[in-house]
């Protein structure tokens, strides 16, 4: 009798284990989705292994039920992605496994979309019988010259137009015949049937897509922007598709998958499925149901189309390498690269890690060996990058103007506008809260022991550091010059375009944030009003800040570069370069020059020096020395260990216990661990749940054996009402 080994569809750890039940016949398969009796009740489950024996007596295995599907929903290959997902961010199985599914499919709360056509089979014995019905008959000589002429036709299109007890008659009659068919409900079709231009390869660009494609290993491009690299991806998946694989196309933003998608399918057409979290319940499961049939062979999305079930994988591609929400910082816990390289080894593929600005980790696994590094240095229309000029807010408040655009970024904008050409301005607020600043001398405090910016709590009237949890008392004066007026630096998009509008009433202008793009098509809309030109200002957050390609942008205005800069993190300098670069980039990509305006209150920070020559590896350098002397990543990993509950006393009691056994580690490791602290989280309440978390710093010699210790007393500690998450250098300590 053969044994299924089954994963049971519940996200509880107390059942995260495989339990054996005998098969029924010898018709099921690994990865199949299943009916199993579990208790009391039925549940579905996944089979992850099928064997002849049981380490458990066969009288007492319960039999499965059914399969719901008559084939495999999750590969082989993608059963072993989640084993690997389990050791390395100590996930659940199931968890993992589920996000190889669409989540409406568990439960069956999603179904093929089949409608019902009507035809005739038999052309003359239709004809015979319409030379016998009466005149009158309208409705059944209407349906039945439609079906002779159009083939066939849906039955509810027919009952539209005709009487349905017609219909009904001629079905009877034998005459009509019907048929299921499936229909994919597919989106974006607003992209298709688009022209794709012949586009000769540069020299640079050719010697990259023939190291892609003849080498297998993992890759670092570092293309500046306009250099082509898009054109590489589509060129490197050609040679891939040509050679019989498959392959991955992941972009950071929901907002520049409908761009990527409309260049992918201009080139490959229907071969081209999309899989994001922005897709109705059905267009996801037809275009996933696409992929797992072949139908599909190149995938494009956001990070949840590493899961496809796409097979033979020949390339993966991750655009925009650098970007944070290629993390996922909640359950499960992951990040894409690193599941995407176990993807890439399990198949045999070449992964590509493309960027302007790479994250200063991955530059570092170029410079020491790990990664091969492919640089574009050069922009396609061979056009230098457009001039980036700093502009000092605080000279501007010397001077009288206390608003949020400069005097020259206000002239730039007519300028601009009275050219018929178009603009971007650029605001990102990242966080709960904000640094304070003084907007005379641009001074921000910066904790003593951790070297980063101390961020504002507003209820607790406190500045405190999120890294060790000090805590300083507010200042209402510059403690640097002694001016009084101090800022949080709290100005939003909706502001920046009340401002605009005020400043040029007779223009259109458009915002692009989260508020602004919560329907499916509300990016599309946004984006294909500009690029058409009906839009003239269009002002966003970090997802207008990459990979998009308007040829009559001139002038890109970035409001409040500090923002990022003075973010209570020790990657902030990072994400600020990575923003301005990108952001900047958008401006001069065609015919026309553009330029960039910076506002900051820090013009002599080291960031913008760098930014303002676009040198990536200057500052890659001067940061990661830094880095190195302040022992952060990647020299150390950052380990939170967060716990949230809705009882507070319940929370501190269980982060107690587990803090006192992590010093107990500390002991055995002394010279790993840099820092230890616990304190509350900085949001101290989500959803109302308390939240406390402790903070580990340490050195990479012993990491694993470190985090596995972790990751084990998470487990011994787990109470029901009490949630432990074990983060390796999360993106965000709020």
């Amino acid at each position: 009798m053969l044994i299924a080994k089954v994963i049971i569809d519940i996200a509880s750890s107390l059942v995260d284990k495989v339990f054996d039940y005998l098969l029924p016949s010898n018709d099921f398969m690994v990865g199949q989705r299943v009916l199993v009796p579990f208790g009391n009740i039925s549940k579905e489950g996944y089979i992850v292994e099928i064997c002849d024996h049981s380490d458990y007596e066969e009288s007492k295995l319960k039999t499965v039920i059914s399969s719901l599907e008559p084939f495999p929903v999750i590969l082989k290959e993608q059963l072993s992605l989640a084993s690997f997902m389990k050791r390395k961010f100590h996930t659940g199985l199931c968890d993992a496994i589920r996000l190889f599914l669409p989540s409406e499919m568990r439960s069956s709360r999603v179904k093929e979309l089949i409608k019902i056509d009507c035809y005739i089979e038999d052309e003359i014995k239709a004809k015979t019988y319409l030379s016998s019905v009466r005149k009158n008959a309208t409705s059944v000589i209407g349906i039945i010259n439609l079906l002779l002429e159009k083939g066939s036709v849906s039955q509810t299109e027919i009952n539209k137009t005709f009487n349905s007890s017609s219909l009904k008659k001629l079905i009877n009659d034998d005459i009509v015949k019907t048929r299921e068919v499936i229909i994919r409900r597919k989106p974006y079709k607003s992209v298709d049937n688009l022209n794709s231009n012949t586009i000769t390869l540069t020299k640079t660009q050719s010697m990259v897509v023939d190291r892609i494609t003849n080498e297998k290993n993992v890759f670092l491009l570092h293309g500046v922007t306009g250099s082509g690299k898009t054109e590489v991806y589509m060129n490197s998946m050609q040679k891939v598709l040509e050679s019989g694989k498959t392959g991955i196309m992941l972009v950071p933003e929901i907002s520049l998958t409908p761009q990527v998608l409309m260049n992918f399918r201009s080139r490959f057409g229907d071969s081209v499925a999309i899989l994001h979290s922005g897709l109705s319940s059905g267009e996801r499961f037809d275009e996933w149901q696409r992929i797992l049939l072949g139908e599909a062979k190149i995938v494009v999305g956001a990070r949840s189309a590493i899961f496809a079930p796409l097979k033979n994988i020949g390339l993966i591609v991750i655009d925009e390498e650098h970007d944070s929400s290629y993390n996922s910082d909640s359950n499960p816990r992951y990040s894409t690269i690193e599941v995407a390289k176990e993807r890439a080894k399990l198949c045999g593929a070449s992964l590509v890690l493309g960027s302007a600005t790479p994250s200063l980790v991955s530059y570092h696994n170029a410079m020491i060996g790990n990664y091969q590094l492919l640089e574009m240095k050069e922009r396609i229309n061979k056009r230098e990058m457009p001039p980036l000029k700093i502009i000092d807010m605080g000279n501007e408040v010397r001077l009288g103007n206390t608003g949020i655009f400069s005097n020259a970024l206000k002239d730039a904008l007519k300028k601009t506008i009275s050219e018929n050409n178009q603009a971007i301005l650029f605001i990102n607020r990242r966080g709960f809260s904000s640094f304070l600043m003084c907007r005379k001398c641009g001074l921000v405090l910066k904790c003593q022991d951790c070297d980063v910016s101390l961020v504002y709590h507003k209820f607790e009237d406190a500045l405190k550091c999120h890294y060790c949890g000090n805590r300083y008392k507010v200042f209402t004066e510059c403690p640097e010059c002694g001016n009084q007026n101090l800022s949080t630096g709290s100005v939003g998009t909706q502001r920046v375009v009340e401002e605009l509008e005020n400043l040029f009433p007779n223009i259109s202008i458009a915002r692009m944030d989260n508020d602004t793009t919560k329907s499916k098509d509300s990016h599309l809309k946004i984006l294909s009003d500009f690029r058409s030109g009906k839009t003239q200002i269009l002002v966003g957050t970090q997802m207008i800040a990459k990979g998009h390609d308007f040829p009559s942008v001139t002038l890109v205005g970035i409001i409040d570069a500090d923002v990022s800069l003075y973010q209570s993190s020790f990657a902030a300098s990072e994400q600020t370069f990575e923003l301005i670069t990108q952001v900047a980039g958008r401006a001069g990509r065609a015919d026309k020059s553009g330029e960039i305006y910076l506002q900051t209150y820090a013009p002599k920070h080291y960031i913008y020096r760098f930014a303002s020559y676009y040198d990536y590896p200057a500052f890659y350098k001067k940061e990661i020395n830094l880095r190195q002397t302040t022992l952060y990543p990647p020299f150390t990993k950052i380990i939170r260990i967060l716990f949230t509950s809705e009882d507070e006393n319940l929370a501190k009691d269980i982060t107690k216990i587990y803090y006192e056994k992590v010093k107990l580690i500390q002991q055995e490791y002394k010279s790993s661990f840099k820092y230890l602290g616990v304190m509350k989280s900085p949001i101290g309440r989500i959803q109302n749940k308390f939240r406390l978390q402790i903070l580990i710093r340490m050195m990479r010699d012993k990491e694993d054996e470190i985090i596995e210790k972790l990751f084990n007393i998470a487990d011994d500690i787990k109470k029901p009402n009490v949630s432990i998450f074990v983060e390796i250098d999360p993106q965000n300590l709020s």
